[in-house]
């Protein structure tokens, strides 16, 4: 199931189509229950958008026209953080839209005086780093959702001579490394910490159940790295 973030998102797209949007064809498109859509709903007011309701038989809600996205509350310095960072992304991966895409709907979300700092920005940024690999940004949310939950995952994987294998890993972190992308974990199977490219990695998912949090050996991904992968001792 979709994280209530981003089930909310999907519920805010529908009902920016327009008209109205019974509940039953909510459930249906979001694949829900009845209580989820009415709590979603809820949780986009909460957020300032105004959904209206319409009770009883053939309930429904309806997004009121005009209504305008609450400005996010973020500081000048912070817009140019936000918008720089992008910009690197559009730079390294000119042939993926996600980082232009959420750079414009950043900007449309802004209050004015935001929004002339955020074009500012982008009219006087020029990038000129080297661009990585292209990375697969359902699976970076995959491995992010993991980390923060402290969940395990499974893949199937191919290493750099071809071999398969189907991995169980606790993800530390996933890094950009000689223009390559990596998650950094622990492999319950080899009992170890080990780094796996994600171009190589299919079919990855959250394993569900509880277990202990297990601490990275190492102070920083740096100190494992320059450790031959813990296995020379750095001084």
């Amino acid at each position: 199931m979709d994280s209530p973030s981003t089930r909310t998102l999907h519920l805010l797209s529908l009902l920016q189509t327009g008209g109205d949007w019974s509940v039953d064809a909510l459930v249906e498109r979001l694949e829900v229950s009845p209580r989820t859509v009415r709590r979603d709903a809820q949780r986009l007011r909460d957020l300032g958008y105004d959904v209206q309701s319409r009770p009883g038989p053939g309930a429904g809600y309806h997004l009121r026209p005009g209504t305008k996205i609450p400005p996010l509350l973020l500081s000048p310095d912070e817009v140019a953080t936000i918008i720089t960072s992008l910009l690197v992304l559009e730079t390294w991966m000119p042939d993926d839209p996600s980082a232009s895409v959420a750079r414009a709907k950043l900007e449309q979300t802004l209050a004015p005086a935001l929004r002339r700092r955020a074009v500012a920005t982008a009219i006087s940024t020029q990038i000129l780093h080297e661009p990585p690999a292209p990375v697969d940004w359902a699976l970076v949310g995959t491995l992010s959702d993991a980390v923060a939950q402290g969940a395990r995952v499974t893949f199937d994987y191919t290493d750099q001579h071809g071999r398969e294998s189907t991995r169980v890993v606790e993800p530390h972190r996933h890094v950009l490394r000689k223009r390559q992308w990596y998650v950094v974990g622990f492999d319950l199977d080899r009992d170890d910490a080990r780094l796996f490219r994600l171009d190589r990695m299919q079919s990855t998912s959250i394993l569900a159940g509880v277990h202990a949090h297990r601490e990275f050996p190492f102070a920083s991904i740096e100190e494992w790295l320059v450790s031959d992968f813990g296995r020379i001792e750095h001084p």
